[in-house]
């Protein structure tokens, strides 16, 4: 078990009851809120942080470690803050849990400094806005919903549509293309899934340029509550120190709201709409108010959110749109005709989607590109029922043209060249906006549409 990578500092109180993860503890004088406490048992230690004060001398705490073992009696000590880790420009090509420690099998960080996971945002003197695009090399958002530089992803869809494949990607283009750092966040990961993703990082040869934080769903709601908070400070440190682009990736920051239900239900709030925590917004603002651009450097954030059901109007997915400035749809109907990334190019939208962002040429061939795809998608009933001759000659010119441009937009991943046996391939923003404005053109109209799938340029 790992072990709290703070020491105590003096006794506080004893181990009243304990219900699963909550731990009742009476205490000589009241910590305060948010305060980690430790405790041991034998060779088992267990880290706490306190969400309640239930009267004058009894706190309520969350244990951020398996509570078997404990009992009645047990002295609780005082860590003397909030949770703590350590930090080090050696992180990198580590894999570590909420508290900083390995989960490797390597040595334990040798740390220069502790942070605490709960901090203020930098001042707003101190930050700097989102501008400029951030170019991953994947056509269809590059072209159609850019992300923004020191800004916040979005990658929103229901299971198995890729958000995971997609994130990976990322990590892959933020050294290949920004020579930067990459911290992923594991939250609420699959024991399995987030060993897969550990290896095919390794093997895609990005692991010396990421951290990985991992807070996995077989643990505590307390960890998968902090985790983000875990990653986020690496990356806050990796921005001062290194002064490098950080590339911030959570997956998956729904199962970090979830958390929070999990841990308001057991501290006996009331739940509000459809069953969450009465504290959604607040929480949700504390993770992503934290993600911003100093003169130190950037961090520019890309987010999985799972949508249960599919229903975009579910209060926790509507919380977290609110924080972003591009998102990305990952649609179930894109991947079932064999498009991939599966992005639904007419659903995603970006802040950077505007003329005077995107500059004339970019914006023009960007609306030209929708109006064919959003055509396209109005017809598809027609031409399902009566042919693709049923068309005025207009509109057939619009649908081969459109056809060609959704299998152009798809784009083999280096990620998964293992898996798929097709080299990956990215393509910068320049040829994509090429060869776009070619197919507008109907410079490609004779190629046929099996030629612009899974490829890069076209002037390949």
């Amino acid at each position: 078990m790992a072990q709290p990578m703070q020491p105590a500092t003096e006794a506080i109180g004893t181990v009243e009851e304990v219900h699963g993860p909550v731990v009742d503890i009476v205490c000589d004088r009241l910590p305060p809120l948010h305060q980690a406490l430790s405790c041991a048992s034998g060779q088992e230690h267990y880290t706490f942080e306190v969400y309640r004060h239930l009267d004058e001398r009894r706190v309520r705490a969350i244990a951020l470690h398996p509570t078997g073992g404990l009992r009645r009696g047990l002295p609780v000590f005082d860590s003397g803050g909030p949770l703590r880790i350590p930090v080090t420009p050696d992180c990198l090509n580590r894999l570590l849990d909420v508290f900083g420690a390995p989960l490797d099998g390597g040595p334990p960080l040798a740390a220069m400094e502790m942070r605490n996971i709960i901090a203020r945002p930098a001042s707003l003197a101190e930050t700097i806005p989102a501008a400029g695009i951030f170019e991953t090399g994947i056509k269809v958002i590059d072209l159609l919903s850019p992300f923004v530089k020191g800004g916040k992803t979005g990658l929103f869809g229901g299971a198995g549509v890729g958000k995971t494949v997609l994130i990976m990607e990322f990590m892959h283009a933020i050294v290949r293309l920004h020579q930067g750092v990459s911290v992923f966040a594991g939250v609420g990961e699959r024991i399995r899934e987030g060993h897969e993703v550990w290896h095919e990082m390794q093997d895609a040869g990005v692991m010396p340029h990421t951290l990985m934080v991992f807070g996995q769903m077989d643990e505590s709601p307390g960890v998968r509550f902090r985790v983000g908070l875990s990653a986020v400070a690496y990356a806050e440190y990796l921005r001062d120190t290194l002064g490098k682009e950080v590339l911030l990736l959570m997956d998956n920051v729904f199962r970090f709201v979830q958390a929070g239900s999990e841990i308001s239900g057991l501290l006996g709030r009331m739940p509000a709409t459809v069953g969450y925590q009465p504290t959604l917004m607040s929480e949700v603002a504390e993770l992503q108010e934290r993600i911003i651009s100093t003169r130190s450097g950037d961090i520019t954030a890309v987010q999985a959110v799972y949508v249960p059901a599919d229903d975009m109007s579910d209060p926790a997915v509507s919380t977290i749109l609110s924080h972003l400035d591009t998102m990305v749809i990952l649609s179930r109907s894109q991947a079932a005709k064999g498009i991939y990334p599966a992005v639904d190019p007419l659903l995603s939208s970006s802040k950077m989607m505007d003329r005077s962002f995107l500059g004339d040429r970019h914006y023009s061939i960007a609306e030209g590109v929708r109006e064919h795809l959003a055509r396209y998608r109005e017809l598809e009933d027609i031409i399902a029922m009566l042919g693709l001759e049923a068309l005025s000659e207009k509109d057939q010119r619009i649908v081969l043209r459109a056809r060609r441009l959704q299998r152009y937009l798809t784009q083999p991943f280096y990620t998964v060249t293992a898996n798929t046996g097709i080299k990956g391939i990215s393509v910068t923003l320049d040829q994509t906006l090429g060869d776009c404005e070619a197919f507008l053109r109907g410079d490609y109209d004779a190629v046929p549409e099996e030629r612009c799938y899974m490829r890069g340029s076209m002037q390949e």
